[in-house]
């Protein structure tokens, strides 16, 4: 399985915000606590092992409340010892999340769950007193369901319609059997067909709830590798965060801390990724999940006839914590709270908002945990990669947009040059001298000089192009079968990661895909990843 890789910021898909951070700019070293190397999860381990909130009690409420939850799951004997091990003082977590996308949506959802699997690996041969559990947290309590109801195949949205409301992890799965069918015809037959569609089918048909289905999905694909996969819409967890969610409504410690910070972000040219409400809680029930306000002393939840005094929101709240959902701004902290985490690993917009959080977690008291940039990767197969060498097309060829791929590779096929770049440096040369001479002679000739240059400069950059259309329309096999193949691999000029689904790939090399991906992402490698299987 040959493997190799590329900088982010030489791929041209990644903000320079995150690329930043990898380099670890110094300006941007007061937004996070401690950067992800081996060596520095020494003082992460040993700074969270004496946060007040990591307790012997609170550990036990998560193991239980996880046995719960696994209660009607086949999960793995390695999975089952990390969920014992998590009332251990010596236990650590390492954490993904993601939403509940239907049949995981795209590639990248592997990406983060693998790294956050291999990252604990490490973490076991370098410290091995200590035990490391990799924990996929479902965002149940997402309400944009918009963003999660489909999977691309092959150039197919596959898509659930549903009318449903509220926290998505809530959803009823009724409608699925009709996607099913959609699922199962375009799978086709085959050994490695027929267990997508056990999967779809065993996930979907037979759970209630989105958030069992998406459990049930999680543990097939990666239970073997002891994932621990957590809904924390859990009134038992919700109680070991009132604390913090009471600070939120009375004092709203997040939007002054957060504002700060992005001002901040905006002065060093920075773009920000959320920006924080008054009180950044929402309010769940039957189907409902909107935003709590604040009015002259009067708390009440929009589109609703909820509302309270300050002592009744409390009381409120110390009643049904099971109500009150955290917002993007104050899940970061939610999940630190409850769990004993190290580290968050997530993609480029996550490491983003996490970066204007540390302010709020320090005035919540909260130790703030490391943000590693999940495993990015383009999976080619031996047929493609064997074609790629064929038209030599390099893998960096490959991150070109469209116009500039097809630009390179006309200039590399042709026979004729198709670049002015030495015919326009040599008449700027010359123009230099014209400029002399007017100098010497009459400057009020200077102007018509550089009208001339113009001209002339404009007139080559125009044959230029019309000697490369011409070159396009003379290559057109060629090119379209270079572009063809990018299309397969940056499918609609996007990321593979972004828009493919596993399935695809699953079809072609089945059950190893997921392990040689194991074998071939390096967590903090910092680098994205080319692989062949």
């Amino acid at each position: 399985m040959p493997t190799d890789c590329i900088p982010f910021r030489a791929t041209g898909y990644f903000s320079d915000f995150i690329c930043d951070y990898l380099d670890q700019k110094p300006e941007l070293k007061p937004l996070y606590n401690r950067f992800p190397t081996i060596e520095n999860f020494k003082a992460q381990i040993e700074e969270k092992y004496h946060s007040e909130h990591v307790s012997e009690s609170s550990r036990k409420v998560l193991s239980e409340t996880l046995v719960n939850q696994y209660a009607n799951i086949e999960a793995s004997e390695l999975t089952l010892n990390n969920i014992e091990s998590l009332k251990s003082e010596t236990t650590f977590t390492i954490t993904t999340g993601h939403q509940l996308n239907l049949f995981t949506g795209p590639l990248y959802f592997l990406y983060k769950i693998i790294s956050t699997i291999n990252l604990t690996e490490e973490l076991k041969s370098a410290y091995p007193n200590y035990n490391f559990v990799p924990v996929y947290w479902m965002a149940s309590e997402d309400h944009d369901f918009d963003e999660i109801n489909y999977f691309n195949y092959k150039g197919k949205k596959i898509q659930w319609n549903s009318n449903q409301t509220g926290a998505v992890g809530h959803f009823n799965t009724s409608g699925l059997e009709d996607v099913y069918e959609v699922v199962a015809a375009e799978f086709g037959s085959g050994k490695f067909a027929e267990q997508l569609k056990e999967w779809f089918k065993n996930a979907y048909l037979n759970h209630n709830n989105l958030a069992d289905a998406t459990r049930y999905l999680a543990n097939a694909l990666f239970g073997e590798y002891g994932l621990v996969i957590i809904d924390a819409d859990n009134i038992e967890l919700k109680r070991l965060f009132i604390p913090q969610m009471q600070k939120e409504l009375v004092e709203q410690p997040a939007f002054k801390t957060v504002s700060e910070t992005n001002k901040t972000l905006e002065d060093l040219g920075l773009k920000i990724q959320v920006n924080p409400r008054e009180i950044n809680l929402f309010y769940i029930h039957e189907g409902l999940r909107e935003r709590i306000v604040e009015t002259d002393g009067v708390f009440s939840v929009l589109d609703s006839q909820f509302q309270w005094t300050k002592d009744e929101l409390i009381a409120h709240l110390n009643e049904y914590p099971e109500r009150f959902s955290p917002n993007v701004i104050m899940r970061p902290l939610y999940q630190e709270v409850i769990l004993p985490n190290l580290c968050y690993i997530g993609g480029g917009g996550e490491m983003i908002y996490w970066l204007q959080l540390k302010s709020n977690f320090e005035a919540q008291g909260v130790d703030f945990p490391m943000l590693l940039l999940r495993n990015s990767a383009l999976v080619k197969s031996k047929k493609q990669a064997e074609k790629l060498e064929k038209l030599n097309i390099s893998d960096a060829d490959l991150f070109l947009n469209r116009s500039s791929f097809i630009n390179k590779k006309v200039r590399q096929i042709s026979n004729i040059d198709v670049d002015f770049s030495d015919q326009i440096k040599h008449l700027e040369q010359q123009f230099e001298d014209l400029f002399k001479l007017a100098e010497q002679t009459d400057k009020s000739f200077l102007g018509a000089v550089k009208a001339q240059e113009v001209k002339q400069i404009k007139g080559l950059k125009h044959l230029e192009k019309r000697l490369l259309k011409a070159q396009k329309r003379k290559l057109k096999d060629q090119i379209e079968r270079c572009t063809e193949l990018q299309e397969q691999l940056f499918p609609g000029q996007s990321l593979q990661e972004r828009n493919t689904n596993f399935s695809e790939l699953y079809l072609e090399f089945g059950d190893e895909l997921i392990s040689e991906l194991i074998k071939a992402l390096q967590p903090l490698q910092n680098e994205f990843t080319i692989i062949t299987l």
